[in-house]
């Protein structure tokens, strides 16, 4: 199962990953779409760096994971905030929300790891319910180009704790990308092996956009990695918006 054994270590590997600059380019987006809004879904929140973000700008925030033991993370992250995030358990194919929000987003392909074009089409149906009126859904995806791309790649993340070698295979195919990792994370004077499988598919920009618009999305669109510009040809991961009207 993903996410088990990394978890306590996630943060640790992923200190590179721009959550600032994230969080500026869904306001750029809120701005060409005209949007306040005052609460959030953080979907597949992970150990809730993003959803820490968001509720610092005041808005009330869900997160939502499959992952206990990333949840776990996040809960001890947003703890003692004056203004901390929910978060709950749930697959996002099964989403169900107490009560609406304004805006949801599904940052670091998180929509990749629908393995299952189904549970992607479900996916955005559950959103599009979860949403108030006028609410925005913004999500971002590793292109096939880019899934492609790392067949046959071998990649290291380290640092005095925790040690992670993973290594990606394409199948064409299924279109999924695997990875195999193995981490290894110390324990005293001893180093304790886990591994793991990611999975993720290879969904194209016009799937996903007939897919919105099949769950009853308009406005729908496109950009570049944190641009406001169209995907580029070889562009390497694609943000998505749309909205409930």
């Amino acid at each position: 199962m993903a996410y088990e054994a990394l978890a306590a270590s996630y943060d640790r590997l992923t200190q590179d990953i721009p959550y600032e600059d994230l969080l500026k380019f869904y306001k750029t987006i809120w701005q060409l779409y005209d949007k306040t809004p005052e609460s959030a879904l953080d979907l597949a929140c992970g150990t809730g760096s993003l959803s820490v973000l968001l509720a610092g700008e005041g808005l009330s925030v869900l997160g939502v994971d499959a992952s206990e033991e990333m949840l776990t993370e996040a809960y001890d992250k947003a703890s003692g905030l004056d203004n901390p995030p929910y978060f709950i358990r749930q697959r996002m194919q099964r989403l169900r929300l107490p009560q609406p929000v304004d805006f949801a987003v599904c940052c670091l392909d998180g929509i990749n790891y629908l393995t299952d074009p189904a549970d992607c089409r479900e996916t955005m149906k559950r959103v599009y319910k979860s949403l108030n009126p006028g609410g925005l859904f913004v999500f971002d995806i590793n292109s096939a180009c880019k899934l492609r791309g790392l067949d046959g790649q071998i990649f290291l993340d380290e640092d005095d704790e925790v040690y992670c070698v993973w290594r990606a295979d394409f199948d064409e195919e299924s279109r999924i990308c695997s990875y195999g990792m193995d981490v290894f994370q110390r324990r005293g004077r001893l180093w304790q092996r886990s591994q793991e499988l990611h999975r993720e598919y290879a969904y194209t920009e016009d799937e996903l956009i007939a897919w919105l618009a099949e769950a009853g999305f308009t406005h729908i669109r496109s950009f570049g990695d944190r641009s406001v510009e169209t995907p580029g040809e070889n562009e390497q991961r694609i943000f998505f918006a749309a909205e409930k009207p």
